[in-house]
């Protein structure tokens, strides 16, 4: 991990219509963000916050149990508008890399500005962190996040499908992952000097 740069953790949760089939003009929008930012492999700040959609502003029953997000939260939600500020703030202070678990996030972020004509508040680097973890261990198939902590011996960070504690553990992954990366890098090799001590065989001379 890099010096005085900072890594931001993402989650979304979204819309999600009644049944598989799509009505006519749906598409997910964001409900509830979760962010952590790490600088120097420490937490620097958390924010959370429900946000207002605009197509669909009535959750439907099936968006309101999987994700126990109620409708009186968004209602009282932020503004996307003031999503896409907040975000855009956070790059002022470090060079930045956003990183989520998968790539819907980003996805259903540039799509919902796209659609409400706001700028994609972001232009620091994108790092999808489960096809990372797919490549390092060289799985066939993209694992979730809460399986990808569990094959790790731990546990997500409180309640999985909640914005910010998905974000915690995609942070929490990320620096098992670099960790792992460290262990398996080559080492440099060692020298002749590393393995004798001259200065006892000088002196085993001198005598």
């Amino acid at each position: 991990m890099e010096q005085n740069h900072q890594y931001l953790f993402l989650d979304f949760e979204f819309t999600m219509p009644e049944t598989k089939g799509y009505p006519k003009g749906f598409y997910p929008e964001i409900i509830e963000i979760g962010l952590a930012s790490m600088v120097n492999n420490e937490i620097n700040s958390t924010f959370s916050s429900h946000v207002q959609p605009i197509k669909f502003p009535i959750l439907t029953e099936r968006c309101k149990s999987f994700l126990s997000i109620q409708q009186h939260q968004v209602d009282n939600g932020i503004t996307l508008e003031s999503l896409v500020n907040i975000l855009h703030s956070y790059e002022k202070d470090y060079p930045t890399t956003i990183i989520t678990w998968g790539n819907m996030d980003m996805k259903v972020l540039r799509h919902t500005c796209q659609k409400a004509n706001l700028s994609f508040p972001f232009k620091g680097r994108m790092l999808d962190l489960s096809m990372e973890y797919k490549r390092f261990f060289g799985d066939q198939n993209q694992t979730g996040l809460w399986k990808a902590v569990q094959e790790y011996g731990k546990e997500g960070t409180g309640k999985h499908h909640c914005a910010l504690d998905d974000a915690i553990t995609t942070l929490n992954i990320f620096k098992l992952v670099e960790n792992d990366k460290r262990y398996l890098s080559p080492h440099a090799p060692t020298t002749i000097g590393d393995r004798i001590d001259f200065s006892k065989v000088l002196n085993k001379f001198a005598l």
